[in-house]
């Protein structure tokens, strides 16, 4: 679809400002006026459904309900909680079987709105005073002054008393949706995730309606790309549509509706149709349909104009969280680089081992929040190395004791590195540093941790940094097969690594072969520090400019 057909693409698109419905959107779907009447005498039935057969008030006509005891009432009243009117006989199966009826509907049902008028032949048996002091009643007539006059004056003063509580009620209980909804719509979580939220929580406020709607609710949120609106999530008829034209997935007068909310820069209500648009992540231009199941209200004007500033007040904050986020994500990368800069033989390294944990998290099902947790707190794993010597780092012979001892104390290093950073990712990192070279039988260093002791991420990126230093050359020696290193990792579930998590590791094996093959070693590059702490470097990867100390720039911006 051409982004012409929505007005002019270039404007500023205001976020969520609903206007009132007014003339055919205000519409309601018209349904019936319940009333209940419960007598023993067939002909008070037949005449009072007589006498208001063609009975409207406010446009709706009448539905009688017939009941002949006690017992019919209290059941009818289970049945139909929505009985705007009681038209209720006290003396039948006994003397006070309608007082009965009043009080199990008052106080059982806690039925409050429907107005309940006493009728009785035999007004000596429940005197009027004692009935109305002692029973919530709203009227109590003797079937004889109950003319034909008098019994729709009676009806209409009580459906008039009916319409402004439920009205009330209605207000109360779509304010209390709107306060449930909003709580719903905070936290981290995708654009698209909290997009299908909104529509979710827009069916919960709008799509059951006392009015009798019918048929499930559906919406849908498109984004103009490159001129062309496109459905990025949806529900109801619209689920299944999502990379579609909008052109080709909506009706001309979704279209139509669209066009207008675009147009004025507002929420925008026609029928059962309702648009908004809202800004996305990068500011691109987005709108939010939603089809209710019956004709918007007044009221749903009012719950959707404060709906929708809440939902704006939602995406700002997922655009704060997302610009954290990718902050961390910018710091934690560039450590990861300068990790790797620290000797020549790590290439890619780390960016492998944070791809291959984020590919196991997924393997195990965790959170999409999570991933992107452990994604960063794997690129820390090694940040220790960065204060050890290049001789130590670069050193081609074996180890010494000393030098060994040395090396393993990277993982403390990088812990007492992050430790100290009040972010939640960054501290992850440091556990991780910590940690990654736990052992699942607890001969691991330098906690000497065991199972499930070690932290989830820890387990993760333990057998994925193993497996991708397997394969890969050292400056100390040459890497091993890739059949070699799944062999090793096979055979090292229960005592190196945890169990459960080599099964997903093998099991989805070619994905984690995969991202070796898309992320290969960097060329040769070394970055050292000199004895005045300037950053020197050799090769050809990257160039360090002279007097530039990286590690007290990134590391101010983990406190």
């Amino acid at each position: 679809m051409d982004s012409t057909l929505f007005g002019n693409s270039d404007s500023d698109v205001p976020l969520f400002f609903a206007e009132e419905p007014s003339g055919t959107s205000a519409r309601r779907t018209r349904g019936t006026w319940k009333i209940v009447v419960v007598d023993d005498d067939r002909g008070v039935h037949e005449i009072t459904s007589m006498i208001l057969r063609r009975f409207q008030f406010e446009e709706r006509g009448i539905e009688l309900i017939s009941g002949y005891s006690g017992a019919e009432a209290r059941s009818l009243m289970r049945q139909h909680p929505d009985t705007a009117v009681l038209l209720l006989d006290v003396v039948m199966e006994r003397e006070d079987a309608g007082l009965d009826v009043v009080r199990y509907v008052r106080e059982d049902l806690d039925n409050r709105k429907v107005r309940i008028i006493l009728r009785t032949g035999q007004p000596g048996q429940a005197p009027e005073v004692d009935v109305i002091s002692n029973y919530d009643i709203n009227d109590y007539r003797e079937k004889t002054e109950l003319t034909q006059e008098k019994l729709l004056t009676a009806i209409i003063t009580s459906l008039r008393s009916f319409r402004d509580l439920d009205s009330v009620e209605r207000r109360r209980m779509g304010w209390a949706r709107v306060a449930e909804a909003t709580g719903g719509l905070f936290g981290p979580r995708s654009e698209k995730k909290l997009l299908l939220e909104v529509l979710k929580r827009l069916h919960e406020i709008l799509g059951v309606d006392g009015m009798g709607g019918e048929g499930p609710c559906s919406g849908f949120a498109a984004r103009e790309e490159e001129g062309v609106w496109r459905i990025h999530g949806g529900t109801g008829i619209y689920e299944s549509m999502e990379g579609c034209d909008l052109s080709d997935g909506a009706a001309n007068p979704v279209v139509m509706v669209i066009q207008a909310a675009i147009a004025s820069g507002r929420g925008h209500f026609e029928g059962d149709r309702y648009a908004v648009p809202f800004p996305g992540y990068n500011q691109e231009k987005n709108i939010l349909f939603f089809q209710a199941n019956r004709d918007f209200t007044d009221l749903d004007g009012n719950l959707l104009h404060i709906f929708m500033s809440n939902v704006g007040m939602a995406f700002q904050n997922m655009h704060l969280h997302h610009e954290v986020i990718e902050t961390q994500r910018d710091i934690t990368a560039t450590l990861g680089e300068l990790i790797e800069a620290r000797s020549s033989e790590f290439g890619s390294h780390v960016q492998r081992v944070a791809e291959s944990s984020r590919l196991l998290g997924q393997g195990i099902g965790l959170p999409e929040e999570e991933i992107e947790a452990l994604w960063l707190a794997a690129a820390l794993h090694d940040l220790g190395k960065v204060v050890l010597e290049d001789r130590l780092l670069r050193k081609t012979g074996p180890l010494e004791p000393e030098e060994l001892a040395r090396i393993r104390r990277h993982a403390t290093l990088g812990f007492e590195i992050l430790k100290g950073s009040r972010r939640k990712l960054m501290r992850l990192g440091a556990t991780v540093a910590h940690q990654h070279h736990e052992r699942w039988d607890g001969r691991g260093y330098p906690q000497g941790l065991r199972g499930e002791e070690i932290h989830l991420y820890a387990r993760i990126v333990a057998l994925v940094d193993v497996f991708d230093a397997m394969i890969h050359d050292r400056v100390y020696r040459k890497g091993c097969s890739r059949d070699e290193a799944v062999s090793f990792i096979g055979k090292s579930r229960g005592t190196l690594f945890d169990p459960a998590l080599v099964e997903v590791f093998l099991k989805n094996l070619p994905d984690f072969l995969d991202i070796q093959d898309r992320i290969p070693d960097k060329g040769v590059f070394h970055l050292s520090l000199d004895i005045m702490g300037r950053a020197t470097a050799e090769g050809t990867w990257r160039e360090v400019r002279t007097g530039v100390r990286p590690t007290d720039v990134l590391l101010s911006q983990l406190k």
